[in-house]
């Protein structure tokens, strides 16, 4: 097996940075709409086959190091007894936001193979279907992120509603937390169970908060699942989108791979941490858009940012946008392999 990826998330030596790609199962590629057409996107979500098909779609074609399970960060979500809908050009819906005492006690936890057995048996399909190729990777929200979804009834400019809740009633604020972080930990240990090799916890929105807010509404929380995983022998990386700001914070978390958005310098990041965790990161996604040379420049500065790190896995600071022409992201993952080897 191409364990590369692994053993820069552990930090062992590599004969070259791997790379993934956030959303690299997804709308940028001609092949996924093949199957996306093919019904509804919850749909998919919920079809082992299909899902697994799309998930393998950009490891033929990219040939990236890594695999990550496609799904929806919100499909736990709604197997606690949520109504959710996708709707186009708005995104993720849930018809009846979580605002009170009695919607908080209404919200089970799932079983992982009762109520979510769709993603265990898409895992051990990949699992399967890659035959050892590359590694596959696990994923959920962090709870934060996931409460912003279930409190403001989906996306959202300001998070009023989830920020009112934190600061005016925060005995509710923290048990809805506490169901969600206990679905999480359970999805989580379930994925690994079913076969996935690494996990990531995607904190899409934890770049809202102040830093006093994240301390108390939100990383413990993202310490629970870290500390719950952290004995099934899966590296586990934590990602908060547009984090920056939370760096003191966020390198305490417990993980082993610290993922970057790209509004900080990499070699910053990785002073900080001082050999404490691997790093993943961290491209802006638009820089794909840059021509051959310009790009290869780019990626060399992230490769020379992460050198120093205890472990580098390349990666964008966030998803891969729909518009981007997949060879781009292909050219990428090449010069990639090639300038890392080139700077050992």
């Amino acid at each position: 097996m191409n364990d590369t990826f692994l053993k820069a998330a552990r930090g062992e030596p590599v004969d070259y940075t791997p790379v993934w790609i956030m959303r690299q199962a997804g709308r940028y590629l001609p092949q996924y709409h093949e199957v996306r057409n093919k019904g509804t996107f919850l749909e998919l979500c919920k079809n082992p086959e299909r899902a697994a098909e799309v998930t393998i779609q950009p490891i033929d074609y990219l040939g990236v190091d890594a695999a990550i399970l496609f799904s929806d960060i919100l499909v736990p979500m709604e197997a606690m007894g949520l109504e959710l809908d996708f709707v186009e050009k708005r995104g993720p819906v849930f018809a009846h936001p979580v605002r009170d005492r009695a919607a908080v006690d209404r919200l089970g936890i799932p079983d992982p193979e009762d109520d979510l057995g769709f993603v265990m048996e898409t895992i051990r399909i990949l699992r399967r279907e890659l035959s050892g190729r590359v590694p596959l990777i696990g994923f959920s929200g962090a709870p934060f992120t996931l409460a912003t979804y279930l409190i403001e009834g989906g996306s959202s400019k300001n998070y009023i509603n989830t920020k009112r809740m934190m600061y005016q009633d925060p005995e509710l604020y923290h048990a809805l937390m506490r169901k969600i972080t206990d679905c999480t930990i359970a999805y989580l240990s379930g994925q690994i169970a079913a076969g996935a090799q690494a996990v990531q916890v995607f904190d899409s929105w934890a770049g809202v908060l102040a830093p006093c807010d994240y301390a108390e509404f939100s990383l413990p929380y993202v310490k629970e699942i870290v500390s719950a995983l952290s004995g099934k022998g899966v590296p586990v990386i934590y990602f908060a989108n547009n984090g920056a700001s939370l760096l003191d914070l966020t390198t305490t978390c417990g993980a082993d791979v610290l993922g970057i958005d790209w509004r900080i310098s990499l070699d910053k990041v990785v002073d900080k941490i001082a050999g404490r965790m691997s790093v993943q990161g961290n491209m802006d996604p638009i820089a794909l858009f840059l021509p051959e040379d310009k790009l290869a420049s780019r990626i060399r500065q992230v490769l020379e940012q992460g050198r120093a790190a205890r472990g580098h896995i390349f990666n964008l600071g966030h998803g891969i946008v729909p518009e981007t022409p997949p060879e781009q992201a292909r050219l990428a993952v090449e010069l990639v392999h090639s300038i890392s080897r080139e700077l050992r």
